[in-house]
């Protein structure tokens, strides 16, 4: 399972409008198309990649909770790394992006971080 690249960071924000503008102005992202999730939010672009998503919560997260939720790693070999994780016996959860053709392996490392490798929803098996 060759990893491609780092796709994006998540972060949650209690300042969603503000970290968008802020994102725009020094950096330059723009806002781009982002699945209908039940959760406010923005994806900021680099070009045509979504690099930075933006989570909206009701407070801004507070000393140990977290700011940055997950990163995700975009992959190619579905099957083979579906096969990789059963034989090591690591627990994952396979999700469809809605409206994206992107299929999502969550995984979390043994210090609890979450992350989730990003395949190609054409790569997904048939009894999956």
């Amino acid at each position: 399972m060759p990893i491609r690249s780092l796709d994006h960071v998540n972060v949650r924000t209690a300042q969603l409008a503000e970290m968008i503008r802020w994102y725009g102005d020094v950096l330059g992202l723009h806002t781009g198309p982002r699945p209908d999730f039940p959760f406010g939010g923005a994806w900021l672009y680099i070009g045509d990649q979504p690099a930075i998503h933006l989570v909206e919560v009701s407070q801004e997260p507070q000393a140990g909770d977290l700011k940055l939720e997950h990163f995700a790693l975009g992959a190619s070999g579905l099957p083979d790394f579906l096969s990789n994780l059963e034989a090591l016996d690591v627990e994952y959860d396979l999700q469809r992006v809605p409206g994206f053709p992107i299929v999502q392996i969550n995984i979390f490392d043994p210090d609890g971080n979450h992350i989730h490798v990003d395949f190609d929803a054409s790569e997904l098996p048939d009894n999956a």
